[in-house]
């Protein structure tokens, strides 16, 4: 049995591709600077760096910048993703995260700010109660396919793909209800990838359903 904390973790994460933000060794990482910044050392002498957003529920791991062209650069030709998804699959992906965690994200950020202004000046730091990790709001089935089943190639595309992101762990299908997976919020950097929705075309198409309508006025 290795007894290396560090390295058990790191194991577990490319295992198991992502562990809750209550398992202990998780909690370890988190509170625990020291600990957390042998992992990540070790994590990028492999290429890889750590997911751990603050307000997601789970953490995992991820390529670095400098090594995603040796895993996604192919035959001169740049791959949709690693793990078997096609183009208009990753699409999908994108659009869901933006439906699902992107008012999500606003939410927490606004509670936040909210938590910031009430507490006393004695307190340099903020802490996060459990309402930030709040479940996020699914979104039908039917109202995704009568949405977006244009913008993604048809209804059919839709459904297809709709099994494979729920066997990879970033949506889970409930009552004909599509909710966020464990990965989900992990999928994308919110940071980078929120400004490009909500400037970018796909905001107008969330606005009309009225998804970014606060998000887009507090971004700005």
């Amino acid at each position: 049995m290795n007894h290396d904390p560090a390295v058990r973790l790191i194991a577990r994460l490319m295992a198991m591709r992502y562990l809750p933000r209550e398992d202990a060794e998780i909690r370890r990482l988190l509170v625990d600077g020291s600990f957390r910044d042998e992992v990540e050392q070790r994590l990028a002498g492999c290429g890889m760096r750590l997911l751990a957003q603050p307000f997601a529920a789970h953490v995992g791991v991820a390529l670095i910048r400098s090594t995603e062209s040796a895993v996604f650069e192919q035959n001169d030709t740049w791959q949709a993703s690693n793990i078997g998804l096609p183009k208009d699959a990753v699409a999908l992906l994108v659009i869901l995260w933006a439906l699902i965690i992107l008012p999500k994200r606003e939410r927490q950020l606004a509670g936040e700010a909210a938590q910031q202004e009430s507490q006393s000046e004695m307190f340099e730091t903020v802490k996060l109660t459990p309402q930030a990790y709040e479940a996020s709001r699914g979104i039908a089935e039917n109202i995704l396919l009568e949405d977006y089943g244009k913008l993604l190639g048809g209804k059919a595309r839709i459904q297809f793909a709709l099994p494979q992101l729920s066997r990879l762990g970033f949506i889970e299908r409930r009552n004909k209800t599509i909710h966020e997976g464990p990965l989900l919020d992990l999928a994308f950097d919110y940071a980078e990838m929120a400004p490009r929705i909500l400037q970018g075309a796909l905001a107008d198409l969330l606005k009309k359903r009225g998804i970014l309508a606060d998000a887009a006025t507090e971004t700005h």
